[in-house]
């Protein structure tokens, strides 16, 4: 019986992806294992392996088809023995019944997450044409919520990064072409997106329409950049973590000295591979990131995530480091970050980092994690506040280190000081709980040997 390879889910929230390359064509022979997709979500973009033998013998869905919905029947595989023109032919009148066909990488094994990923590093939010606008669409999208596009007009709107959902389509019965695209690209004949939130999270209040926003500004005094998965998911999760989640924050002043002088005597003794390059180079944030991982481990009740039904409390500290990438950000996850070596962390954090913008990290990579750090020292900013990604109850923000004038025994000497202001959600987190933990976290970074103990 002829199989049908389904659209796989590649994270826990995930709604919709882009087939962006088929990897095998139609009478090609796979067996279990073989790598037949490449698959985009607004993070990756990930592979799909056969579960099943057989031969691709009908390719529902073209390569460069965007927002196919999970569990969308994607091609058809005949099994060993079966007739592969046969199979292909039905496939589109008649589609035998699902069975799984491809694997999404194995997700992470880690406590059990009932809230949903941290925002930046999100599965796309479903989204709806408005009410108003449900006929327009609607004339352009097949059973599946698909919108019909020409191959060359689907490949123009991925550079572009305009969603298909959003251009109105001039062509037959409504089909988007290559012209329509063009137009987008300047704000012609491109829908407003729609507010729709996930389910069974609170709704959003809306803001200005783009009609009000752009009547407020002269034509042709601004050009129309339109939002790409990435920028609207993060938009919608941060925007819903500021409205449902009661933040409230504190801030302490860290004395780095010690820690620069421990660094700096730690990267001149690394040990040199062949070439005469360090095996490592810590930096500060590497520091920073242990050190939060101790802390937790010492005020325990603060390694927890919310739930409406109870709290989780975690066993170990996985800390979720904020890496800006084009077009946005996400947080890789340095996992049981309280029990590697600071040399195992940098190295970690420069893999992901270097993956992350490439756009190659894994789903178990970035989503999940106990606490979250933003440090923004590197672009000169003194101190500030950053959003909660739920799961999380906390997230450091960091800032740059810098020399300033101190009081010691009564008299002004210059120290290196560093300001953290940790973002806690008042519901898991009560104010003197957030205070033990930046306490905590204040003792490590500032005694860089407690770190060793």
């Amino acid at each position: 019986m002829p199989i049908n390879i389904l659209m796989p889910a590649l994270s826990p929230t995930m709604e919709k992806g882009n087939l962006a390359k088929w990897l095998k064509k139609e009478g090609d022979k796979v067996k279990s294992g073989d790598v037949i997709a490449e698959i985009e979500t607004d993070k990756a973009t990930m592979e799909v392996e056969a579960v099943d033998e057989g031969t691709i013998a009908k390719i529902l869905v073209p390569e460069g088809t965007q927002d196919v919905a999970v569990n969308d029947v994607i091609a058809v595989l005949a099994g060993d023995g079966e007739d592969v023109k046969a199979a292909g032919a039905g496939a589109a009148s008649a589609p035998p019944k699902p069975t799984p066909a491809a694997a999404a990488p194995e997700p992470a094994k880690s406590a059990p997450a009932p809230a949903a990923a941290p925002a930046p590093a999100a599965a796309p939010v479903p989204k709806a044409p408005a009410p108003a606008a449900a006929a327009a669409p609607a004339a352009q999208t097949n059973g599946h919520d698909r919108t019909f596009s020409s191959p060359l007009a689907r490949r123009l709107a991925k550079e572009a990064g305009i969603e298909l959902t959003r251009i109105s389509g001039t062509g037959p019965h409504g089909r988007v072409i290559a012209r329509d695209v063009e137009e987008a690209k300047s704000g012609k004949g491109l829908k407003a997106p729609a507010a729709v939130p996930a389910a069974g999270a609170p709704s959003i209040a809306p803001g200005m329409s783009d009609k009000q926003i752009l009547a407020l500004f002269e034509p042709g005094s601004y050009e129309i950049v339109p939002h790409d998965g990435m920028r609207r998911t993060i938009a919608q999760r941060l925007t819903a973590s500021v409205q449902t989640v009661p933040h409230f924050y504190l801030t302490m002043d860290c004395d780095i000295g010690k820690l620069l002088a421990a660094r700096e005597e730690i990267n001149a003794s690394a040990p040199k591979d062949k070439e005469k390059k360090p095996l490592y180079k810590l930096s500060v944030n590497d520091f920073v990131i242990k050190a939060m991982a101790i802390a937790l481990q010492r005020i325990p009740n603060c390694n927890v995530s919310w739930t409406e039904s109870g709290m989780l409390k975690h066993k170990h500290s996985d800390i979720g480091v904020a890496v800006a990438m084009p077009g946005g950000l996400i947080t890789p996850i340095i996992r049981n970050a309280e029990t590697k070596s600071l040399s195992t962390i940098s190295a970690e954090m420069k893999d992901f980092a270097a993956r992350a913008r490439a756009r190659k990290l894994k789903p178990e990579e970035y989503q999940g994690g106990t606490t979250a750090i933003s440090n923004l020292g590197m672009y000169g900013i003194k101190d500030f506040t950053a959003v909660i990604n739920p799961p999380h109850a906390t997230i450091l923000a960091v800032g740059t280190s810098e020399e300033r004038a101190v009081v010691r025994n009564g008299r002004i000497e210059a120290a290196h000081i560093m300001s953290v202001t940790l973002s806690c959600d008042h519901r898991a987190v009560d104010g003197a709980l957030g205070a033990e933990l930046i306490g905590a976290f204040k003792m490590l970074i500032e005694n860089p040997v407690m770190m060793m103990v």
